[in-house]
């Protein structure tokens, strides 16, 4: 399997005016250990530039995009009390959106089999009219928009398994029944959306699925979703694309939240979500970076999935046993 990679050090440009865990190191940590384990020179790189107006439009309202922009040229600022922005801004979320866009059409095409996209800002919280959780535009949205628009994709499913519901990606398909739109997250918790009964509305009503966990929920909880839920949701849909909204702040060192997943459990997701992109839609997986912000265990568990999406040409981690680092 070749696995595709989206990176560019004008990501690292987005940085704070101040203290914010959503840092351009989170990116340096990825692939500096993905370099010193020897796996950064075996993925692909992908060429891809900024994502055009139209593209940014069929999900966000032109005056949302104009007043990220207009913001970016003022200066270093906030546009909601988490999410910041400085001049490159704006420049880095059209990238960033950009780079999504491309690995999907590098899969569709067989360029690659798969990709992972490194990219920030992250996305999955912006929603048509506002920037907000650390999300400027939401770049898996627009990716599968795109998907649909110019490349006839007919049925996509999103799995999102950061530890923050993504509002931004189930608001933009809730009444569309060609994406069906899956998170796992803590619940209560930021942003206070996904409700087990959000479930869609009009034509889309039942193409949400929310699964959301207590704060201390067990690793076994989560991988119970992936091993017995998900593959019923994608052998009901059968998809043509598999996108993933890939956050890592579900790990229990994360400062962010309260939840125990560990490196090995991420690489069960990893394999769990390769599987049902084998079985139903020739392998064409595209994972992209929301959010993780304790250093080594996001380094580390972007690892443990792309090496889980490079099945045949890796050996795979141990299987997932009932227990992990400790936690039963």
């Amino acid at each position: 399997m070749s696995t595709g990679i989206v990176y560019s050090e004008k990501f690292l440009e987005h940085r704070p005016p101040d203290f914010h865990p959503e840092r351009p190191e989170r990116l340096t940590a990825i692939v500096d250990h993905l370099r010193a384990v020897g796996l950064w020179d075996r993925l692909e790189p992908l060429r891809f530039g900024p994502a055009t107006m139209e593209q940014v439009c069929a999900v966000h309202d032109a005056r949302h995009v104009e007043a990220v922009r207009r913001a970016c040229e003022a200066g270093a600022g906030y546009l909601d009390p988490d999410t910041y922005v400085v001049p490159d801004s704006y420049e880095a979320a059209l990238l960033a959106a950009g780079g999504v866009i491309a690995a999907v059409e590098a899969v569709l095409d067989g360029t690659v089999d798969n990709a992972f996209c490194l990219v920030r800002p992250p996305g999955h919280h912006a929603e048509r009219n506002r920037a907000m959780g650390f999300c400027v535009f939401n770049n898996v949205a627009i990716a599968a928009r795109n998907a649909q628009r110019a490349h006839g994709v007919e049925r996509i499913l999103i799995v999102d398994f950061d530890v923050h519901h993504g509002n931004g990606t189930q608001q933009a398909f809730w009444e569309d029944d060609r994406v069906f739109y899956v998170s796992l997250h803590q619940y209560p918790y930021y942003p206070g959306t996904g409700r087990r009964d959000e479930v869609g509305a009009g034509a889309g009503a039942g193409f949400t699925r929310n699964f959301p966990f207590p704060p201390g929920a067990p690793e076994e909880a989560w991988l119970d979703v992936f091993e017995r839920d998900l593959p019923a949701i994608a052998e009901g849909f059968r998809p043509d694309l598999l996108l993933v909204s890939a956050g890592f702040d579900a790990h229990r060192d994360d400062p962010l939240a309260q939840q125990n997943l560990t490196t090995a459990g991420y690489a069960s997701i990893g394999r769990a979500l390769a599987s049902m992109a084998a079985r139903h839609c020739e392998g064409r997986l595209v994972a992209t970076l929301e959010g993780g912000y304790h250093p080594r265990a996001l380094a580390e568990g972007v690892e443990a999935v792309i090496r889980a999406m490079r099945v045949g040409t890796d050996l795979d981690p141990p299987p997932r046993s009932r227990q992990h680092d400790g936690i039963p």
